[in-house]
């Protein structure tokens, strides 16, 4: 089935970067009036980060778009209505609501459990989701439309394609990969000792990014199910992923990619895109 969708989760609270935004003075204030980092303008033009994905999913041929909001996303409401998005795709918005019983959203599987709650044509096909403040190649994009016999697949990073010091790299998610291709599990944030011994047979370190493809029937189940973590206190995508592939194994393809991945976590990132056009 062609995957002409792509979901990007832009309702989570950014908290990282506005605390790191308070210590730089020319950064400063500038998510007062913006619900989340994808917002952030950047490069020559001042355009919101966001542009920028959307513009490579554009190239990337897509065709439906989909934003996880939070509750308060007039200004995501109003950068569709005022046509400030590239062009090509069709926009729909799904919000994340709160529970009663919480301050703040449950989660990533919960943003992608309740966007297929609201758009129920998803639980049948093929799509992307991913974050909304990494700049995903057009090439990755394309990777994960193409059809395949397995139709749930993530990029697995090689570590040396990126231009990160090796400590921030010992933050992201690491990979454990079969040797027919397949994601085994995904492992948040291991120990530094553990990290030699989840290398590929070419020696490098598989890195996940937060960017999938799943057929939505498929996934929905784990994200319905997904238990919240003990340190966060949310319902994590990932840990969706590994029940799913810890259930099924095989199910989950691998792709690999070497390349770099701008990344908007805190406020000396918003300067490397200074170039953007």
């Amino acid at each position: 089935m062609e995957n002409k969708s792509l979901i990007i989760m832009v309702g989570g609270a950014s908290s990282r970067m506005k605390r790191s935004l308070e210590t730089i003075s020319d950064h400063r204030g500038v998510m007062d009036n913006i619900p989340h980092k994808s917002l952030i303008p950047v490069g020559k033009h001042g355009r919101p980060f966001l542009y920028y994905l959307v513009k490579n999913a554009v190239e990337a041929g897509y065709e439906k778009l989909y934003l996880i909001t939070s509750p308060g996303n007039q200004v995501f409401q109003e950068l569709v209505n005022d046509n400030r998005l590239p062009t090509g795709m069709k926009v729909y918005l799904a919000v994340q609501q709160v529970p009663d019983d919480r301050e703040k959203p449950l989660g990533t599987a919960d943003a992608l459990q309740q966007c297929l709650d609201q758009y129920p044509e998803l639980k049948q096909t093929t799509f992307t989701v991913c974050n909304g403040d990494n700049l995903y190649s057009v090439g990755a994009l394309k990777d994960l439309r193409m059809e395949r016999k397995v139709p749930n697949s993530l990029i697995s990073y090689g570590s040396s394609g990126f231009e990160y010091s090796d400590e921030r790299i010992s933050k992201f998610a690491i990979m454990d990969i079969s040797s027919e291709g397949y994601l085994k599990k995904i492992v948040e944030k291991p120990p530094m000792e553990d990290i030699p011994g989840y290398k590929d047979e070419t020696g490098e370190l598989r890195v996940s990014m937060n960017i999938f493809s799943f057929y939505g029937e498929d996934i929905y189940p784990y994200l319905k199910n997904c238990p919240l973590d003990p340190i966060r206190d949310e319902k994590e995508l990932p840990k969706a992923v590994g029940n799913m592939v810890m259930e099924r194994p095989k199910s989950v393809l691998c792709i690999p990619r070497s390349e770099h991945i701008p990344d908007l976590t805190d406020a000396h990132d918003i300067q490397l895109f200074k170039n953007l056009e």
